[in-house]
């Protein structure tokens, strides 16, 4: 039997010990293996096969040419890991998944920017603020995740107030919500990188959003049998 792949898991030094657990469940019903990262802990992609760039605090404007607002709680720390993560996991040809703040991450880490204020932008998106599914949204046709996740409306969370601005480098919009906010990005071609501005590892109970982890899995699987021994 083929070990599990290996997924590293980047987590909020203040939330990590809740979100951690779910993402973990949720790679491993996927048929991988999760193993949580963060500041202050080691985080080399060399001992794993995928990565999972996870939700929290705001990514700090200065990353990307932004402003910088006063009411906003930011990591430093974390925002330089995980920028550090995406740019070599990116390079490396390692498969990425971006939750929320990860996948604004991972457009900032492709030279992309962000609306530092999502609903100023876009006065047209309702404003949730409850873990509970409450924002529709649907893969844009011809996608990865449409392929993935299929193109019927899907029912999600919706917790972060930064959005994807201007696209980083070879990535497109995968969907878009009512108000023309992103929500999310994808990379067209291999190696796997999608960013969802939701967070799927609350949703395991739909099959749509187990099947987001799934993909990422077998994207790491396959990199994991192809590396020379």
């Amino acid at each position: 039997m083929s070990p599990r792949p290996r997924i590293a898991v980047t987590t909020s030094a203040r939330s990590g010990w809740r979100i951690f657990p779910l993402v973990a469940l949720n790679v491993w019903l996927a048929g991988g293996r999760a193993v949580r990262w963060g500041t202050g802990r080691a985080a080399e992609l060399d001992t794993v096969d995928g990565l999972v760039i996870g939700g929290g605090d705001d990514i700090s404007p200065a990353l990307y040419g932004g402003e910088i607002r006063a009411e906003v709680r930011l990591d430093p720390a974390r925002d330089a890991l995980e920028r550090r993560l995406a740019e070599e996991a990116l390079e490396r040809g390692l498969p990425v998944l971006g939750i929320c703040r990860g996948a604004q991450m991972l457009n900032v880490a492709l030279g992309g920017t962000l609306h530092a204020d999502a609903y100023a932008a876009f006065p047209g998106s309702r404003r949730y603020r409850t873990i509970l599914p409450r924002r529709r949204v649907r893969a844009c046709r011809g996608t990865l995740l449409a392929g993935i996740a299929g193109r019927e409306e899907m029912l999600v969370n919706a917790l972060h107030t930064q959005a994807v601005d201007r696209l980083g480098r070879g990535l497109r919009v995968a969907a878009e919500d009512a108000g023309g906010m992103i929500q999310a990005i994808e990379r067209p071609g291999p190696p796997f990188a999608l960013g969802v501005q939701w967070h799927p590892e609350h949703l395991f109970y739909q099959a749509a959003q187990r099947r987001i982890f799934a993909a990422l899995v077998r994207a790491a699987a396959g990199r994991a049998v192809a590396a020379p021994a």
